[in-house]
């Protein structure tokens, strides 16, 4: 016998039960943002429209192992489900924008946002050690940054607005869609492209719990890493969470008269308030902490500032990353040269601390947090665009 067809009034019962179990969200269309949702959301949601839990498993699958980007092509759900789904709930995508190869084995995306803003991921092949194939990318957490720090394109722009949590994954996932013709997959997750995810976090948690779902991307919770500038709060919060993430911490001077010159956050937590929150992170946590410092010269680059920097990291298990200035526009930096960078790491390792040098990649296509978005708004501009949503049909 066949299946009476669903009637108007029982679709719009649907619809108003989804919409209160999940009020934060919906789409502007009040359909239900699946790529929002975690495993137990997703059975809660199966369960109103009268589906077993199995139907969690299957479109996991199809989103995160599959990559498909509508409920159509989701051929082993029953076409009635599909129906209801295009009715009910929506599985939207971030629409690449612009992408770049880089000749040091790096490529550079540019993506738009349903509402017509733009914000930039990084593919990286540096893990070779872990197998071939294996690629790191680095995601975007907020549209532009509020945190000022001098020396950095993300915040020029100013903060625009906090990315959700689906746009967050999906900048890994639209990624691993393009390599899935090449065989390689991602492997790493870093939280260190535009923003300060600590701003974000409640969003960047869910992005973290959706990335780490076994049943969906899978990537290991030890091989997601999130960056600050020194959100104290934050980093509190991820101690009690004790979750096996890798902490970085963008550090960049080793004094606070320096440091709140170039990051004027730290005016709000100093460096005495950021280290005790990276020992209680440490103890709670048990993992190493990066400390990451753009290396300026004349600035933060003497023999002095490394022994300093040595001296605030004491108690610590550390590793300091340098990294060469990849430089925007700013009349008072310069990039550091290789011998100042090289003496400033022996110095710190002559002194006990393990210091490496991040691997130069991508200056050549606007790598750096924010260049390719800021360089493709002033070209938009340029043109006479006059909104957002016309910048995304310039540039697609």
């Amino acid at each position: 016998m066949a299946q009476r067809p669903d009637t108007v009034e029982f679709i719009d019962n649907l619809r108003q039960q989804l919409q209160e179990l999940f009020p934060t969200r919906l789409d502007k269309a009040g359909r239900v943002n699946l790529k929002e949702l975690n495993p137990a959301e997703l059975e809660q949601f199966f369960a109103v429209l009268g589906e077993s839990r199995y139907r969690v498993q299957q479109f996991l699958n199809w989103i995160y192992i599959k990559r498909v980007l509508t409920f159509a092509q989701m051929t082993d759900l029953s076409a009635k489900l599909r129906g209801r789904l295009e009715l009910l709930a929506c599985v939207p995508s971030l629409a690449l924008a612009d992408p770049r190869q880089s000749r040091q084995d790096t490529s550079k995306y540019l993506f738009a946002l349903p509402d017509g803003n733009m914000v930039e991921s990084v593919k990286m092949r540096y893990l070779e050690h872990l197998g071939p194939g294996r690629v790191a990318v680095c995601i975007s957490s907020q549209v532009g940054c509020a945190m000022q720090c001098q020396f950095c394109a993300s915040g020029q722009a100013g903060l625009v607005r906090n990315l959700q949590a689906w746009e967050i994954v999906d900048q890994a996932l639209q990624i691993q869609r393009l390599l899935d013709s090449c065989g390689e997959r991602v492997a790493n997750v870093v939280f260190m492209g535009i923003g300060e995810p600590m701003r974000n976090l409640d969003n960047v948690l869910r992005a973290v719990e959706l990335l780490n779902c076994g049943d969906g991307f899978g990537v290991g919770m030890r091989h997601i890493a999130i960056s600050t500038c020194g959100v104290v709060p934050g980093i509190d919060r991820l101690a009690q969470l004790k979750y096996p993430l890798k902490l970085a911490i963008s550090l960049h001077a080793p004094t606070d008269s320096l440091r709140s010159k170039l990051m004027p956050v730290n005016r709000r937590w100093n460096l005495a308030e950021l280290m005790a929150s990276c020992h209680r992170y440490q103890e709670a946590v048990g993992r190493r902490i990066t400390f990451e410092y753009v290396m300026l010269e004349g600035v933060n680059d003497s023999l002095e500032d490394a022994e300093r920097l040595v001296k605030l990291l004491k108690g610590l298990r550390s590793l300091v990353n340098l990294i060469p200035w990849n430089a925007v526009e700013h009349p008072a930096f310069k990039r550091s040269s290789a011998a100042r960078v090289r003496r400033f790491q022996e110095r710190v390792e002559e002194l006990g601390v393990r210091c490496t040098l991040r691997r130069e990649k991508g200056s050549d296509i606007d790598a750096a947090c924010g260049q390719l978005r800021l360089h493709k708004m002033a070209e938009y501009k340029d043109k006479g665009g006059e909104s957002p949503e016309e910048a995304v049909e310039l540039f697609e």
